[in-house]
């Protein structure tokens, strides 16, 4: 049985990997925190002591990796699949990043760090297999950038007016890590989608009374669910849909009724 050209058994191979990638993550999120070790003697010893299932991260990864292999697909040729394969060591890594900031309202200088330097060995690689390496380097430093940039002006203007950080230093450097892995138009498209996002969730939560009206409330997970989606949707597709919100579209539809 195929789906999308790929076997059945290749998507559970792959589930399997997420799974395997869930609880690896599920272990490993604390001890970012904690500055330890990784990977080596000491780590392996303490994990084997500490073999706790993980099963909400290695059903979300199952899932994701599931989905991500039908989205993108497998092409023949091996080197055009690069990107896909970049989406893949990067999930786990945003998810780590979604649930610390979530939790620890953080999100650790390594963690970013690995993003940023596996971001720049993908633009290193892609500049030596592609013929138009060059360019498709430079989009991807300039939407690392952009998207620290973006965010650093934000932070910059709200420090300014309302005299404390509107986002943590955290969300101006994962925004140019993953800024190295999308460009420039799908990192500004990225920016808009997790404000979009955090405005609608934050205004839920402070309806529904969950959070304070002045109370902090992270931004990593805004800037993960927005990546994610950027994954999964074509670029055109998600710029037709926040245009048609932003431009008031949805409104005269809905009048003229």
């Amino acid at each position: 049985m195929y789906f999308n050209n790929i076997h059945v058994l290749i998507y559970l191979a792959v589930g399997f990997i997420g799974c395997i990638v869930g609880q690896l993550i599920g272990m490993m999120n604390k001890r970012l925190l904690n500055g330890e070790r990784i990977f080596g003697k000491e780590s392996l010893k303490k994990y084997k002591n500490e073999v706790v299932p993980h099963y909400c991260m290695m059903g979300t990864m199952f899932i994701l990796y599931i989905f991500l292999l039908y989205m993108c697909g497998i092409d023949k040729s091996w080197h055009t699949n690069i990107t896909t394969i970049s989406y893949f060591i990067l999930m786990p890594l945003l998810i780590s990043a979604f649930v610390i900031d979530l939790k620890e309202k953080i999100i650790p200088n390594r963690l970013v760090l690995t993003i940023f330097e596996i971001g720049l060995l993908f633009i290193f690689f892609e500049g030596i297999v592609s013929p138009t390496g060059i360019s498709f380097a430079l989009n991807r430093l300039e939407g690392m950038a952009l998207g620290a940039g973006v965010f650093l002006i934000i932070t910059i203007i709200g420090a300014l007016i309302a005299g404390k950080e509107a986002m943590g230093m955290g969300d101006v450097k994962l925004m140019g890590a993953i800024g190295l892995f999308f460009g420039t138009s799908s990192i500004l498209i990225i920016s808009v989608l997790s404000f979009l996002i955090g405005s609608i969730i934050s205004i839920i939560l402070i309806i529904t009374k969950r959070r304070k009206s002045d109370e902090y409330i992270p931004f990593g997970p805004f800037i993960v669910i927005a990546a994610i989606i950027a994954i999964y949707i074509p670029q055109d597709t998600l710029f037709q849909y926040l245009w048609f919100i932003f431009s008031g579209q949805w409104f005269l539809k809905y009048f003229k009724k």
